[in-house]
């Protein structure tokens, strides 16, 4: 049997921001036009970007979001395609999983 599912809990506000109800968690996959995106610049003006990932693949840039709601969710897409994303893709964060601490046996 599976736990239910519950949103991932906000965690401590990166050094600068005020901290807010962050309950909301998403992955943003971006492929930039043909400017790149830049990754400082969203971080400084949406403090939902927790953090980002450059990729080689289907999507030029992931990033981790912590939005305080969906109307926050909707701005940063919306400004991600105004500042020159071809293709944004958002997967909402139902569950974080984590590895079970691993239990060490004696050897008889």
């Amino acid at each position: 049997m599976t736990a239910p599912l519950q949103l991932v809990p906000g965690g401590p506000a990166p050094a600068g921001r005020a901290q807010q109800a962050r309950a909301l968690h998403a992955i943003a996959r971006i492929s930039h036009g043909p400017v790149p995106l830049d990754f400082d610049r969203l971080a400084a003006e949406f403090p939902a970007v927790q953090s980002g990932l450059a990729l080689a693949g289907e999507a030029d840039l992931e990033l981790r979001l912590a939005c305080t709601g969906p109307e926050e969710l909707r701005t940063i897409a919306a400004a991600l395609h105004r500042a020159g994303a071809a293709r944004v893709h958002i997967d909402l964060v139902l569950r974080a999983l984590t590895p079970a601490p691993v239990t060490l046996r004696p050897v008889p």
